[in-house]
């Protein structure tokens, strides 16, 4: 059967227990860009499934040798499941449950199976792109309104790109709007690798591949990473974790744009992008020697620098906390409820997050849930959250000063830009709130804390 349906970039893991289907499964995806893995005796990685669609093919003796309990593997897995039986299982509900919904005959059919597969490729794509879409890049401040320009500008570009920022930042999100705006690379893959998360002694085999049978276990010939990024962008993040063994083999495959195979002596010619992203200052691991000069100048072709979230400043801390309270809410439960309270919106605004926006959203997260359950802006319980978030994470000692010094500077830089915001809309508090992404009570209060006074009274009759 053929599928209208391009399945490309999927690792299909199989663990047959009695069953004889890996060479079977093989056969019927050779046509496909599909990675099959005999997962009876390895040990699936989460990163790899965190990079790449994956999905699982399960002989049912697996179950019925008491080797697996499927709530127990999707937990630690997370990726669909389609089960392989010798009987229909889908009529025993008690003795296989509605998490059992994906499954084929043992004698099933190439048709079968690449219509299961399709079916799962499409589910999940579809969460993908609502996932993305949800994900959305908020940039009201003038620092991030810069960087967007900045990638605007070299997006179309094919050279390397470095992007600097503290943890947390959006690093992968600014190397993906790279790759979306990049107008042959952008057609290809987007591969994104934690180079901090590479097990020892696997790193030739994720990133260069390996030949059918180069060694035991080996069934199937494997892409690395350079060559899944073929045609598109290759993402590392944490660049700066990297070996220098490892770089010395990185810098080569960068040089040559070519790739050998573990177990073969075939180059294959590649040609993607590269972006990389570290939150050290690399400059300095070169002073040390713990990163090689010739490579950080190959990465280095432009540098781009996303700014913390204090750095972004109260327009965009408020407008992103809303976006993932509305996520986690839900948009219909949200329209119900009373818009953010100004001491909430306020609060968020003053609280310092050293995780920045992967921070601040935990921070939504838990307050989504709460709101969602309780069905209102509940204070007592919000404000412990609250609370809870600022104490969690103390700052060190020996860094508390430097913070004051860098408070008192974003503060004066925050007044003075609630002061430009009001002078361009002639003072009208309204008209300044909507320029800022802000409602007119959480106005007020910026302009009570830092001490901003003019001829209008304002009433908290509406509060």
């Amino acid at each position: 059967m053929r599928t209208t349906t391009k399945i490309e970039e999927l690792d299909i893991y199989v663990w047959e227990g009695k069953a004889d289907i890996v060479d079977r499964v093989a056969r019927c995806m050779a046509s496909f860009d599909v990675e099959v893995i005999r997962a009876d005796d390895i040990a699936i990685s989460p990163e790899r499934t965190a990079l790449r669609p994956s999905l699982a093919i399960i002989s049912v003796s697996v179950i019925d040798s008491g080797a697996l309990i499927m709530r127990d593997w999707q937990a630690a897995h997370g990726i669909p499941v389609v089960w392989v039986g010798a009987a229909p299982r889908e009529h025993d509900p008690a003795t296989y449950p509605s998490e059992y919904s994906h499954i084929l005959p043992l004698d099933f059919t190439c048709a079968e199976l690449r219509g299961m597969v399709t079916k799962l490729v499409l589910q999940m794509r579809a969460h993908s792109a609502k996932t993305h879409e949800s994900d959305a890049m908020i940039a009201n401040s003038e620092c991030m309104q810069a960087l967007l320009h900045e990638v605007d500008t070299f997006a179309d570009c094919d050279t390397s790109v470095l992007v600097h920022g503290e943890t947390g930042v959006g690093k992968e999100r600014i190397a993906q709007l790279l790759h979306e705006k990049h107008s042959r690379y952008g057609q290809g893959p987007f591969v994104a690798v934690n180079c901090g998360a590479i097990p020892d002694g696997l790193f030739e085999s994720l990133f260069f591949g390996h030949s059918k049978g180069s060694f035991t276990g080996a069934v199937v010939a494997h892409k690395g990473y350079f060559e899944q990024a073929d045609g598109g962008t290759l993402f590392l993040d944490e660049i700066g974790d990297l070996p220098l063994y490892q770089q010395v083999k990185l810098l080569r495959v960068l040089e040559d744009s070519a790739v050998t195979r573990i177990g073969s002596a075939t180059p294959v010619k590649l040609e993607f992008r590269l972006v990389a992203a570290t939150n050290k200052h690399l400059p300095q691991l070169v002073k040390e020697g713990t990163f090689r000069a010739d490579l950080y100048y190959r990465l280095a072709v432009i540098e781009l620098k996303i700014p913390s979230l204090e750095e972004r400043g109260a327009v965009d801390k408020i407008a992103i906390f809303k976006a993932f309270i509305a996520q986690v809410v839900g948009a219909e439960k949200l329209a119900a409820l009373a818009d953010l309270p100004y001491w909430l919106a306020d609060a968020v605004a003053d609280t310092y997050f050293p995780g920045n926006v992967r921070e601040l959203r935990n921070l939504a997260e838990r307050i989504g849930v709460t709101v969602r359950q309780i069905g209102a802006w509940d204070a007592a319980r919000l404000q412990r959250l609250l609370a809870l978030a600022r104490t969690s994470q103390p700052v060190p000692v020996e860094s508390v000063a430097e913070v004051l010094v860098d408070r008192s500077k974003w503060d004066m830089a925050e007044r003075n830009r609630v002061l430009a915001a009001l002078d361009a809309n002639g003072w009208r508090r309204q008209d300044t709130a909507l320029h800022l992404g802000i409602s007119r009570k959480v106005l007020w209060e910026k302009m009570r804390k830092y001490q901003i006074f003019d001829e209008e009274p304002e009433t908290r009759e509406s509060e």
